[in-house]
């Protein structure tokens, strides 16, 4: 095998393996993406860390390694492309908002399906500035894994990572 080909054999294992996280999370479902915990880091941590040789081999070269990272690139960008312009492609791999609580009552079959925890659940009440389950008129628990609370008590507050960063707007 050529220079080239091998290059390109190593572009096609990296979106191969792209895919199959992608599908493997989707299937086995995400919590909140946006607020990773402990287990979360090192899960991430180590399936990256596993999937490497299966997408470069033995090729440690800096050729092998930006032909892994330009199929990562070009099968994101594709990827981004096809959840922006189908919505039924978005719905499938990201899947869709769980409203978590509704005139201060868990919905619980949602909530089973979120995979949070109570204390998550109160800890992100509590952050919105909401006293308790029975004050929120409506959370949600959304795609990209925030959860937008709403009360009549405090009007609209939203909070969301930004490059690390929470940052945390009130609209009254």
């Amino acid at each position: 095998m050529t220079g080239f080909e091998s290059l390109i054999t190593i572009s096609l294992k990296s979106i191969s393996i792209y895919l199959f996280i992608v599908l493997a999370i989707r299937f086995f479902g995400k919590k909140e993406l946006a607020q990773l915990s402990v287990v979360d880091l090192v899960f991430i941590l180590l399936i990256s860390n596993s999937v490497q040789n299966a997408m470069v081999g033995d090729n440690t070269t800096l050729g092998g390694g930006v032909a892994a990272a330009l199929g990562l690139f070009i099968i994101n960008y594709v990827f981004k492309l096809l959840l922006r312009k189908f919505p039924w492609f978005s719905r499938a791999i990201q899947g869709t908002e769980l409203m978590l609580i509704y005139k201060g009552k868990i919905q619980q079959q949602n909530f089973e399906r979120s995979m949070l925890t109570m204390e998550e659940l109160e800890a992100t009440i509590r952050e919105h500035g909401v006293n308790g389950v029975a004050d929120v008129d409506l959370a949600i628990l959304e795609v990209d894994g925030n959860i937008s609370v709403c009360s009549k008590n405090f009007g609209k507050k939203t909070s969301h990572v930004h490059r690390g960063h929470k940052v945390i707007s009130r609209n009254p």
